[in-house]
Order: structure tokens, then sequence, then C-alpha cells
């Protein structure tokens, strides 16, 4: 049997599409095997968000082909997408692909097995106007499924190179979401996540469809008993979109808020479309109809032109609102991007600083934000047995807290509600009680 092995790098979006392509293999009569083994076929699903991201891709294909030198190397995903001549020239690499036609790494490799030629798929992706289906059928060994429902975005925040390597907004069709959850609900899958590039954009590129209706279509399923939402922009959680959605019981009381910075200077440097103030308040609406809502985001620190004044409003509006956890990341300059040619570009030095400052700060607003929980009783949705604390299982509940329990049976899978007892670094220590 001839074998394939996926190295995915970045978001959920691209770990959906894996998963997806690796079922047309198998469809095909491959094997998937461990990236670190000796394969036919080798697929790196890579992302260009930082330039980490780059360097981590042209390492796995030089390690992928120091494995079997007889290997085909299909390089797919964003960076595939926004630097296609400098992916197709680093030795070893047979297929590149963009994010587009993905659904065709089949056929592109079998091609490659015959005639032995380079092959370059990567399309101009500002002009694909259609959602790729990129359905995932066979389900098995999760308990949390990431359900891709649209692709693209029209933001154009100056620092970001996912416009130019997703395309503009391309939703998926509303009813072929409801066949996938179904598909979930009937795979024993307990909660969905709904991902995709720019989440909170999905439907405006349809007729009369909206983000809601996602939602409220998911929550009319059987089975599943957990929706939650991936990164979302500010924006979306409108006065009706919350009052809509808090009496939605399926729908977990946590919400990814990307923030990027705390300083309505520096957010209108990088064409965020809300200030400090805007996304204060939405939190404060999103607070009032969910009481044990958990706020996660994201902080850059170091973006062009970000004085100490900036940090410091950044900084105490971080601590102001009081996030559950924080994304923290250093601006990184992109190729491409208007802010890569921004002056007073931040010294590294200062970044890793106030780095360094802002983790300490979502260290202390994790454990505060659970602290509030000890002693308290939350459903908790198991996922697997821990590797650090031998005997027990982790979970998480509905707001996003990570639970460990001592458990002498297989719990995977199951909501069991959990009796929140101590602090475990970041995570919290219960006790079962009882089926959720």
């Amino acid at each position: 049997m001839k074998t394939v092995a996926f190295y995915t790098l970045g978001c959920k979006v691209n770990q959906y599409e894996t998963e997806a392509m690796g079922e047309l293999f198998q469809k095909s009569g491959y094997e998937i095997v461990d990236s670190e083994s000796r394969s036919d076929v080798y697929v790196i699903n890579t992302c260009t968000v930082t330039n980490l991201g780059d360097r981590k891709s042209r390492q796995f294909i030089r390690r992928s082909k120091k494995i079997n030198p007889e290997a085909i190397i299909a390089v797919v995903g964003c960076y595939a997408q926004t630097s296609p001549d400098e992916v197709l020239s680093i030795e070893g690499v047979n297929i590149i692909l963009g994010t587009n036609d993905r659904n065709k790494i089949v056929e592109y490799v079998e091609n490659i097995q015959a005639d032995h030629e380079k092959i370059n798929a990567v399309e101009d992706i500002m002009q694909i106007k259609e959602f790729e289906e990129m359905t995932i059928g066979e389900i098995k060994g999760k308990t949390r499924a990431f359900l891709k429902i649209q692709e693209g975005c029209n933001q154009y925040c100056t620092y970001c190179i996912i416009p130019y390597a997703r395309g503009p907004i391309r939703s998926r069709k509303l009813e072929d979401i409801i066949k996938e959850v179904e598909r979930l609900a009937e795979n024993q899958f307990k909660e969905v996540v709904l991902t995709g590039i720019h989440v909170a954009s999905y439907g405006k590129d349809l007729k009369d469809t909206s983000l809601l209706d996602v939602i409220r279509g998911a929550h009319k399923i059987d089975g599943i008993e957990r929706i939650r939402l991936s990164s979302i922009e500010p924006t979306v959680a409108t006065e009706d979109f919350i009052q809509e959605i808090s009496k939605l019981k399926k729908v977990c009381p946590h919400f990814h808020l990307s923030l990027q910075s705390g300083c309505n200077e520096t957010l209108k440097r990088m064409n965020r479309k809300y200030t400090a103030e805007e996304y204060k308040e939405i939190v404060e609406r999103l607070r009032r109809y969910m009481p044990d809502l958990s706020i996660t985001t994201d902080v850059m620190v170091g973006f062009p032109g970000e004085t100490d004044e900036e940090f410091d409003s950044t900084y105490n509006f971080v601590k102001e609102i009081g996030f559950s956890q924080i994304h923290v990341f250093k601006y990184s300059p992109r190729k491409g991007t208007p802010a890569a040619k921004y002056k007073n570009q931040v010294p590294s030095e200062i970044k890793n600083k106030r780095s360094e400052k802002l983790l300490q700060l979502a260290q202390e607003s994790a454990i505060k934000y659970n602290e509030r929980f000890i002693g308290r009783t939350k459903s908790v949705l198991f996922e697997t047995s821990s590797d650090s604390l031998d005997g027990y299982f982790e979970g998480l509940t509905d707001n996003y807290i990570r639970v460990f329990c001592k458990a002498h049976e297989q719990v995977e899978g199951r909501l069991i509600n959990v009796s929140l007892d101590e602090l475990h670094g970041e995570s919290m220590i219960g006790h079962l009680k009882d089926e959720a």
C-alpha cells in the first residue's frame, strides 16, 4: 500500500483541511503514516502568518527528502500561495498548491508519479469566488470537532498577509454545514467549533444567511451539546446578536475576541475596525448576558511606531478587561503588507521586554479568572488521558477552563459534572460527580 504523511502548521482551518486531504488519499488506497516515518508522499500544509512558519515549512521539506529521497513532496497552503516561486525553488519540491483546489491533490500526485514533471497549481486567489467544499466524512477518535464554515478575509489589517493568502470571503452553503454537523452528531461528537479565516464575515457573500443562522441550525441537531465559535471580530457582537445567542443553551459562554492592541492610535495604524472603548463596551455587553463568560484574546506587541506610552495603554487596558487567556505575540514584518514598510520598526529587545511583561499579566489574569470557580460544579467534556498527571483525564468546561480529574474508567467523549477543587497552574483539578 502506498503511504502519505502530513505535516501541518498554523491554524485550526489548516488542521481541518489536512484532515480532509487525508481522507481523499485514504479513499484512493493510501495509508496515512506519521510525519517522521518513511513515506511515498509528504504533504506540508503551510502557514505564513510569521517568518517562523515559512522557516519551519522549509525545514520539514528538507527533512522529508532526507528520510526518503524518492518521495513526492507536495507543499500546500498559505506559504505556497504567497511565495510560489520561492517554494518551487526549494530542492525536492514536486507540487505546489495554494489555498484552493486542495480537492485535486491526489490527482496531482498521481500525475507526478506518471511523468515526474514539477507541478505549480497555484492560482490567483483573488479571483476565486466560490467556497471550496472539503468535507470530512469519517471522523473518529476525537470529542471536539472543528468545522470550517468560511474562507477568506476582506479586512486588510496592515500587518496581516492572510487576505493575500486566502483571498476574498467565501461562505459555505448553510445546508452543507448542517449536513456535516449531523454527521458529527452521528459520530458521537458532543461539541462543534465553528471555524474559518474570518468567521464573523460568514454570509456576507450570500443572500439572507448569517452566522446566527448557522448557530441556530447547529443548535437544533440532537446529540450536539456544545457549539463554540473560533476567533471572531468584536464588531460581530451586536446587542441583537448577543441577545439571540444567549437564548441558545448549547452556545458556550466563551468568546475569543481578537484585540491586538488596547491603544486607539495603534489600532488605527493596524487598520482595526474598532476603538478600545468600543471593544470594552462589547465585552461588558457580553458579560451582562453570560455571567460566567470567558473572554480570550490575542495581543500584539511591538507594532511599528508603538511607543512606551502606547504599550502602557495596552497593558492597562488588558488588565482592566480581565481576560481568561491571552495569546501574546511579537510583531513580525510580512513582505507584501503595508506595515512592513512603516518607519519606526520596534527593536527586538523592546519587543521581548513587552512580551514578557504581558505574558506575566496573562498568567495572573488566567489564575484570577479560574479562582472564581473553586468549589463550583461545572460540566466537563473529557478529551484524553493526561500526559502530565498519571491516572488523570483532561477536558474543557463550556467556559474553556482546562480541568484534570482522576478516573478509574474511560471518560473520553463524555460530559461529566465535576467539582472544581484547586488551581493547577492556569488549569484546574477537580473530582468527578455525575454524568452531565
